[in-house]
């Protein structure tokens, strides 16, 4: 059975949302792009974590597309954008803002980013704060190795991905990491037939291996930023508490920690509708104020 016919109502709107498939080339790498909404607005850009893709946002990101261009990218090493000889949080910050620049977003950008994503988006908050109203860092944070780093010694198969016979073999095996067993299985059976790629001899994972060991952010290299801050905790998340502590101590956000609670590590696969309403009350806190919806885009959507 399809996922669109076990998934909830709200699931499969998302899904069924209008969008852009886009590619800019930054620094030499095409980066592919997912866009919704009208463009010439301001927007949003949200970014993945460590292995993961732009489709991982597909049903947050339209939950804001009637007032926003909202956009999700896949970082170079990720998902349909093109491999590098090195990464660096550096290099991935200024695919976020190319990105947010090709997609047409204007009038105020806010990132938001998960694991790895949040390291990317404080980066470019700390990097390019004065072209940003602010940065979401969901459950992500600095530390002398990344999340995604301490994952992959755990796990071998994200250094060495199998090579699977059949499509169908690949999506059996799919499973987010770290898994505690809350995420919806409509959202992963979704993510599972997103990320996978025709290789030679079979099928394997939309990411670069060489990903992990490469640079991270530390606590010495951050400091308030001139733009928003907000951190969001998952209750079973990877960072601690005292971790979460520090960096809103050193990044001096206006806002407390925000805790979404009965969550794992991949809020949004475990609490997706208490995330977006998360997102929007810290919208609302920085003055960033739900636009009118324009009555064309309402059209367009039917």
């Amino acid at each position: 059975m399809s996922i669109v016919h076990a998934a909830p109502t709200w699931f499969r709107n998302a899904l069924a949302h209008p969008v852009d498939e886009r590619q800019v080339i930054v620094s030499g790498i095409p980066i592919h792009y997912r866009a919704w909404g009208r463009e010439g607005r301001p927007g949003i850009v949200f970014v993945h974590g460590g292995a993961a893709h732009s489709r991982w946002w597909d049903h947050i990101a339209p939950q804001f597309a009637d007032e926003r261009r909202v956009v999700a990218l896949d970082l170079s090493g990720h998902g349909d954008s093109g491999h590098a000889e090195y990464y660096s949080h550096e290099d991935w910050a200024n695919q976020v803002l190319d990105v947010a620049r090709d997609a047409g977003i204007a009038g105020g950008l806010v990132l938001v980013g998960h694991s790895m994503g949040a390291l990317v988006s404080l980066r470019t908050a700390l990097s390019f704060g004065e072209q940003l109203i602010g940065a979401v860092c969901v459950d992500g944070a600095v530390r002398d190795v990344a999340v995604e780093e301490m994952i992959a010694r755990r796990q071998h198969a994200l250094r060495r991905p199998r090579l699977y016979p059949t499509r169908e073999a690949a999506i059996a095996r799919f499973h987010p990491i770290p898994e505690v067993g809350r995420a919806h299985r409509y959202i992963v059976d979704h993510l599972a037939e997103t990320s996978i790629r025709a290789a030679e001899g079979g099928w394997t994972w939309k990411f670069d291996p060489r990903l992990f060991g490469q640079s991270s952010l530390t606590p010495d290299q951050l400091f308030t930023p001139p733009c928003q801050i907000a951190l969001i905790r998952a209750q079973y998340g990877l960072p601690t508490v005292e971790t979460f502590d520090l960096m809103h101590r050193l990044l001096g956000s206006s806002l407390p920690i925000i805790e979404i609670a009965d969550s794992g590590h991949h809020v949004m696969l475990d609490q997706p509708l208490p995330l977006v309403a998360v997102l929007r009350s810290v919208f609302a806190s920085w003055g960033w104020e739900k636009p009118r919806t324009d009555p064309h885009d309402r059209e367009r959507s039917r």
